[in-house]
């Protein structure tokens, strides 16, 4: 099975869609396949149903959508059959591959493509080579990782509670990646092909200081010492107005070393502006 969820739902079965177009079943169906290989609870099914308020026919209505899946299973399953020899084992059927289990019901994958497994894989070595100052390799790594992305997750689904979780969940992992890519990029000095995407990054994610942070350090690199500083203050003033909070001491010590660093050699200038920013391997959030 193929699954992807990062972007429009898309679940395959020998290369054929089981997506159904209903948004119920379509909703079902996300939430089964985030957690593929795994028992989900028929209560956990119904919460992102309905919401908390679930009819009283619910447990006979998520049964209906199962059978719905299971009709899509089939006939993807078909292709299987029809290319299994005489002496081949008993072909899968549709019970097979979403599965009634005590309490709940569980999509098999068998271990095929899933686009947020491998999304995690990827992204955690790329963490870990960024870590050993393999900046080359992180930056490969988590390029691979980020190119899993085609949407939002779970576009094209009406989501609830849980997969609402789950999407800011993944999203923030998707943050947390593009902002440890970009920190493995300007240690391998790539600070001038930032800029286009640092302007478009920091426009989008205004409060973002990690983001900011390193807009502000490819600037100065760049020999744009006073966009640099425009940059901080136009944070400053988004924080202000918008949550009352001042930048961090973080931005604050990065702000001041730009400002001090005219006066000093370019080697004592990088040492400065690496005692600065020094924590940036930590991932920024969106306060």
């Amino acid at each position: 099975m193929q699954i992807g969820l990062l972007g429009l739902l898309d679940v395959r079965e020998n290369g054929i869609s089981i997506t159904p177009t209903a948004p119920k079943p379509r909703q079902a169906l996300a939430l089964l396949a985030l957690h593929a290989d795994q028992v989900v609870p028929v209560s956990a099914l119904i919460d992102e149903l309905w919401a908390g308020r679930p009819p009283r026919s619910a447990r006979t209505t998520l049964q209906t959508y199962v059978l719905q899946l299971r009709d899509l299973i089939g006939i993807a399953l078909e292709k299987e059959s029809a290319a299994a020899g005489p002496a081949e084992s008993r072909p899968r059927s549709a019970k097979d591959v979403l599965v009634t289990s005590p309490g709940g019901y569980m999509l098999v994958s068998g271990d095929g493509p899933n686009d947020v497994r491998e999304f995690e894989r990827l992204a955690g070595m790329g963490y870990r080579a960024l870590d050993t100052g393999d900046f080359q390799g992180a930056s490969r790594l988590l390029r691979e990782a980020l190119a899993l992305w085609t949407g939002l997750a779970f576009a094209g689904v009406q989501t609830g509670t849980l997969l609402e979780t789950e999407a800011r969940r993944l999203e923030e992992s998707r943050l947390c990646a593009l902002d440890q890519r970009i920190e493995a990029d300007l240690r391998l000095g790539r600070h001038r092909e930032l800029l286009a995407e640092l302007t478009v990054l920091t426009s989008r994610y205004r409060t973002h200081e990690n983001l900011h942070a390193q807009f502000m350090l490819a600037l100065h690199r760049s020999g744009r010492r006073g966009e640099a500083l425009d940059v901080y203050q136009r944070l400053r003033g988004t924080l202000i107005r918008g949550l009352g909070l001042e930048p961090s001491e973080r931005l604050r010590r990065l702000q001041r070393s730009i400002l001090i660093t005219a006066q000093e050699t370019a080697p004592q200038s990088e040492q400065r502006l690496a005692a600065a920013v020094s924590p940036a391997r930590v991932c920024g959030t969106a306060r």
